[in-house]
């Protein structure tokens, strides 16, 4: 059995959503079991629907808000749904932790309690976005580390690689967000950083790719994109916001005259099957990659579905030993993360 702590109270909507998800999970996966952590007052009446066999009920007492500043989080409420879910990573009690909470909150309880792993300086949040291929790309960071060294974005990269394994995806490629494609191109930053990857992928770390642009995100061009939390944030924002404007084309058309509502419902089937396609929600549940235990953030606005797929990749990570892939990439690749970078190429 895989069992999940479930940050019960945290997000936007608290049980009203994550119990719901929670029965929809159990019922598709019957080798899980769930702590739901939280309220014993907000939890008392469980979904009907929800398996009570596989359930167990962890009190908190507190409830880390949304607008509540990492100090607060972190310092005054130790007894918080969030907290106290990740010490069950910690104590062993479960091998993943979900929660939809307060995003810095998270990370850093996340990272005081579990620690981060050897080799590793800061974690990072990685998410999959979709891409015209029909699968997913998966970027990081997404917002945990907004200023990024070299040494940085090569962590990030072979944590990624490890992710996307897990996922059955044999040397997954990774490339190198970047305002070019030519080696030449970007700060110094990113061109040490280039250096870094294709000696990791001369060495057999990874598989680099190369640099990649913006749009490369959605072609699919390659199955990870690494770049600072300050860029992957905009850009997974940006992509929320392109799945809420096909959704709100799709009812303008068949709110419009006849003429336009008969041509929505003609197109209909392909409308909706790329609405489908670029739902966000699909795509819910960001890991929190560098520490010593799994935890997975849901989106803050997720409605049961979105959080139900939260859910979902925890259990893929955990069932799939997330934890000893990274290790072992780390381990492989230690040497190179602990060298000299050398000189970055600059433009002739």
């Amino acid at each position: 059995m895989i069992t999940i702590a479930v940050d019960c109270m945290g997000g936007d909507h608290g049980p009203s959503v994550t119990l719901p998800a929670c029965a929809a999970f159990l019922a598709s996966h019957p080798d899980a079991r769930l702590l739901l952590v939280g309220r014993p007052e907000a939890l008392s009446r469980l979904p009907a629907a929800l398996d009570a066999a596989r359930c167990t009920v962890v009190p908190a007492t507190e409830v880390v808000t949304m607008d509540d500043p990492v100090e607060v989080a972190l310092r005054r409420k130790k007894d918080s749904s969030m907290r106290v879910a990740i010490a069950q990573v910690k104590d062993g009690a479960a091998q993943a932790a979900v929660s939809a909470g307060n995003t810095g909150a998270l990370m850093a309880i996340a990272r005081y309690v579990l620690k981060t792993l050897d080799g590793i300086d800061r974690p990072a949040i990685a998410t999959q976005m979709p891409n015209a291929t029909g699968g997913a790309t998966t970027v990081l960071d997404l917002g945990a580390n907004v200023d990024c060294t070299a040494e940085h974005l090569l962590q990030f990269a072979v944590m990624g690689s490890a992710l996307v394994a897990a996922g059955g995806r044999d040397a997954p490629s990774v490339g190198l967000l970047n305002i070019g494609e030519e080696v030449i191109k970007g700060n110094d930053v990113i061109k040490q950083a280039g250096v870094l990857l294709r000696q990791a992928g001369e060495r057999g770390d990874l598989n680099f790719h190369g640099n990649v642009e913006g749009n490369d995100l959605f072609k699919g061009t390659t199955d990870i994109v690494v770049c600072d939390g300050f860029v992957g944030n905009v850009a997974l924002k940006a992509s929320e916001g392109l799945a809420s404007m096909i959704g709100g084309f799709i009812r303008e058309e068949f709110s419009r005259n006849l003429f336009t509502r008969l041509a929505a419902l003609v197109a209909y089937p392909v409308l909706s099957a790329f609405k489908h396609r670029v739902d966000h929600r699909r795509y819910n549940g960001a890991a929190l990659l560098g520490l010593r235990g799994l935890v997975f953030k849901s989106h803050g606005s997720a409605d049961a579905f979105a959080f139900e797929q939260a859910l979902v990749r925890a259990y893929d990570a955990a069932h799939h030993q997330l934890l000893d892939r990274v290790k072992a990439r780390i381990a492989h690749a230690a040497p190179l993360m602990q060298a000299p970078v050398s000189p970055a190429p600059v433009a002739g």
